[in-house]
């Protein structure tokens, strides 16, 4: 059994909501667990740790459930051979909100567990994006990206972490015509993941990055329940396995 476990917000949600389906897929038996809080700094998930704040949705295989927890509590209940965390996004791209919080959140995970540690790259907003923090970037993607790719790597080569780059996968898949908003973006409100295409793409990724899937041989067909009018166009998601394989 492989198990994950993320610490992060609604950005890990995304990401994580088809990782279960993909790895079970690929023959690799799983659990995936997703604490989460909307918007969580990684300044919140230090101060939860100090308080041993039960705060956290429990989040399994990417179905909510009505459990909270603390980080403490899971770490104690399970043995993970992964744990992924970031910073909230609207912070993404300032290096100073990192530290110490990050720092601190390793040692601790550290101390309590033998999982590997990855850094998760969160990614832009849409260029119409009316998040209420898109202005500490002068609302301006490219601007956001590029300060998110820099504070995530400097931070990951920090702290020797492997870094999963869910940020650079969602910009490259915005330079097609799928995604650039003639028919879609590949987020739904300007910053969450479009349910079908960008979660897919996401849980992919960490996929690829977390269990050794191959991307291009992956079989799972994502689909939503409650968006049953729209289905997986086979064109679609050919792209985004030809994306993220090239994603090193």
């Amino acid at each position: 059994m492989h198990r994950i476990l993320a610490i992060g917000n609604s950005f890990s949600e995304d990401a994580t909501y088809f990782l279960h389906d993909i790895g079970q897929r690929s023959g690799v038996e799983n659990e995936v667990i997703n604490l989460y809080i909307g918007g969580c700094s990684l300044e919140r998930h230090w101060r939860n740790i100090e308080e041993d704040a039960c705060e956290y949705q429990f989040q399994l295989n990417g179905r909510k459930t009505d459990r909270y927890v603390s980080i403490k509590e899971v770490l104690q209940e399970r043995k993970f051979d992964v744990i992924v965390t970031h910073q909230a996004s609207y912070d993404s791209g300032w290096e100073d909100t990192y530290e110490p919080f990050l720092g601190l959140i390793i040692s601790y995970l550290r101390e309590q567990s033998e999982a590997g540690i990855f850094l998760n790259q969160t990614w832009a907003y849409e260029k119409n994006s009316r998040h209420g923090n898109f202005m500490r970037y002068n609302r301006n993607q490219q601007e956001m990206f590029r300060a998110l790719v820099q504070a995530y790597g400097n931070a990951a080569q920090r702290h020797g972490l492997p870094l999963i780059k869910s940020g650079e996968v969602i910009q490259k898949l915005r330079e097609n015509s799928f995604f650039n908003g003639d028919s879609r973006f590949i987020t739904r409100d300007g910053f969450h993941l479009n349910y079908l295409y960008g979660r897919y793409a996401i849980a992919l990724l960490w996929a690829k990055e977390l269990m050794g899937v191959d991307s291009m041989d992956n079989d799972f067909v994502p689909h939503v329940d409650f968006m049953d009018f729209e289905k997986a166009d086979e064109q679609i998601i050919r792209y985004i396995k030809k994306i993220v394989a090239e994603i090193v």
